[in-house]
């Protein structure tokens, strides 16, 4: 074993993040306290993760009882948390069958592997593109970078993996495109959420769907962000009138807890076959605790319904603010995801929040994204909405 001569006095954590002047040590709710014991107000939800707040109790309860029975035992064995799971998951959406796995990027990478063989070994083809959008995200592995639509995302990373087409977002001529393409299928997320907080027009996915269903070419949602309540309903595809074949997952999904997955329909789904993809953590007994807990929690204390009426509440007093400040150009999103768009510098605005001890976030260089826990109270949004003009009044 060899030692360092001298001590570093560089971190030995790679600097991939340009992190915050914040240590944050301990959550509860709608907040957040630093290791200084300093209180903020946290409307990030850890990027869109902590749906429910900051150790929720019912999660919290679930997670703690499975952590004295056991915490891993590998896909060869049968794991009844992950049973539980995507039965609740396939009972509340459109898909048959999932597939579980560990991150937002491992499911979209499940989606595309899932496209390809469904495509060659189902439907005998040789097909193998993926359609995806301009600025469009869908994660950091090299094949899901590559599928995302921003060069910022890909640079240095070449060459990159070949098959996927970028299309223009939200521009129905440019649909046509895909009937010349014949790809394997189409991937898209409902509203771009680090692309800018942008919504996808309902007529527009609607076309989108019909050309694919009429080429079965699967039409494959990413749902990363705006799953799980994010929305206003279980999944953002409910509010667009079409099915999916392919849903990825993560983030809400286990309040917290590192869980991905796809919800695929049958005809898709059958595509993997034992031995075509796995994942050696994905699904086990702990993570799935806490999606089971989850999703119990949204399903049966109607969360959906207090969602809807506080994203309706905060939209109003954005609105007001907007008529206000001159430099809010836009607000964009739906349900409790927002954008706020800015003729001035986002991330400046938002270090300035967390002098004023709220937490915001940006999507790219004039958007402030807000993302707050689907249980904030209006109390709680009322705190956030004086903070933010603070914010506003201090920038």
């Amino acid at each position: 074993m060899t030692h360092k001569n001298s001590v570093s006095t560089i971190s030995s954590v790679m600097p991939t993040y340009s992190r915050f002047p914040v240590t944050l040590a301990k959550g509860k709710g709608s907040y957040v306290w630093d290791d200084q014991g300093e209180k903020f107000l946290d409307f990030t939800s850890g990027i869109a993760t902590c749906n429910l707040g900051h150790v929720p109790d019912s999660v919290k309860e679930k997670v703690e009882e499975q952590l004295s029975k056991l915490w891993h035992c590998s896909n060869l064995y049968h794991i009844p948390n992950q049973q539980e799971l995507a039965d609740l998951l396939t009972a509340n959406s459109c898909g048959d069958q999932v597939f579980f796995c560990n991150s937002g990027a491992e499911a979209n990478e499940a989606a595309i592997k899932l496209a390809r063989r469904y495509a060659q070994k189902v439907k005998g083809t040789e097909a193998f593109k993926v359609v995806t959008f301009q600025q469009s995200f869908h994660g950091r592995t090299l094949a899901t970078l590559s599928a995302t639509g921003q060069e910022k995302i890909q640079q240095g990373f070449a060459p990159l993996v070949q098959g996927f087409h970028y299309l223009p977002f939200n521009n129905s001529e440019a649909l046509d495109q895909i009937k010349t393409l014949q790809p394997a299928a189409v991937l898209l997320e409902l509203v771009q959420g680090e692309g800018g907080v942008i919504p996808a027009n309902l007529e527009w996915v609607q076309k989108l769907a019909q050309i694919c269903m009429e080429k079965d070419i699967l039409l494959m949602v990413d749902e990363i962000q705006t799953g799980i309540g994010r929305t206003g309903t279980l999944f953002a595809y409910e509010q667009y009138g079409i099915e999916p074949d392919v849903i990825s997952i993560a983030k809400g999904l286990g309040s917290g807890f590192p869980i991905g997955a796809i919800i695929a329909k049958e005809k898709a789904a059958k595509a993997f076959e034992p031995g075509t993809h796995g994942s050696t953590f994905g699904g086990n007994p702990l993570a799935t605790a806490a999606g089971v807990a989850t999703i119990r929690h949204i399903l049966e204390t109607n969360l959906l319904n207090h969602v809807n009426e506080i994203a309706a509440y905060l939209d109003e007093e954005l609105h007001v603010l907007k008529n206000k400040y001159p430099f809010i150009k836009e607000i964009r999103g739906k349900g409790l995801l927002k954008g706020l768009v800015v003729d001035t510098n986002a991330i400046e605005m938002v270090q300035t929040a967390l002098k004023n001890q709220l937490l915001i976030l940006t999507a790219g260089p004039n958007v402030v994204r807000i993302l707050p826990p689907l249980t904030a109270s209006k109390e709680e949004l009322n705190e956030f909405i004086i903070k933010l003009e603070k914010t506003f009044q201090s920038n």
